[in-house]
């Protein structure tokens, strides 16, 4: 999986966060608990099927020897969507808790033993997130060694991954953002 996108793939990207109200300047408290004076929003780009569209060729470009796409919902669910429609793989939405009712599992779609997962984020902060649905495939049986993330806030996320074994890759960091500090 290839590590940093082209300088103008970077721009593209951040430009169609910009333009789309993704990111937002304020007072917000992250899924992490932490609190931040920037908010990246990256469903105000995905409900717009050009935006989206470019977000997963982007993606799409990054999928390696993948064998599944996951994501978690909400956030990542249409990024994986539109990632598997270009690519043809099939995927897996990550539920945030075990449905009470039913099958009650964590997730739809299927893990076939050994299968390479590739994780996708919306975006990602300290990692907790990404780290939970890696558990979830890996206690499914799959393999998960990689995930790609539109946006890092560079709050940690790549080196606590890292630290179980997976690598992130973000298309752009928060610091590509004009005003937005790391």
């Amino acid at each position: 999986m290839s590590d940093s996108a082209p300088a103008d793939e970077r721009k593209r990207i951040v430009d169609i966060l910009v333009a789309s109200g993704a990111v937002r300047f304020g007072q917000f408290t992250l899924a992490s608990g932490q609190t931040s004076n920037l908010y990246i929003d990256v469903k105000r780009a995905w409900t717009d099927p050009k935006r989206l569209a470019t977000l997963a060729e982007s993606l799409a470009r990054r999928v390696g020897d993948a064998q599944r796409l996951a994501g978690m919902e909400l956030g990542a669910v249409p990024l994986v969507v539109a990632t598997a429609l270009r690519t043809g793989l099939p995927y897996v939405v990550i539920r945030k808790a075990a449905k009470d009712h039913g099958t009650k599992q964590r997730f739809e779609g299927e893990v076939p033993a050994g299968a390479h997962v590739l994780l996708i984020e919306d975006a990602s902060s300290t990692g907790g997130s990404a780290l939970e649905s890696v558990r979830v495939i890996r206690e499914a049986g799959g393999l998960v060694t990689e995930a790609l993330v539109v946006v890092d806030r560079e709050m940690g996320a790549i080196d606590r991954l890292r630290s179980e074994g997976v690598h992130l890759v973000p298309l752009v960091t928060v610091s590509e953002i004009p005003g937005a500090r790391a």
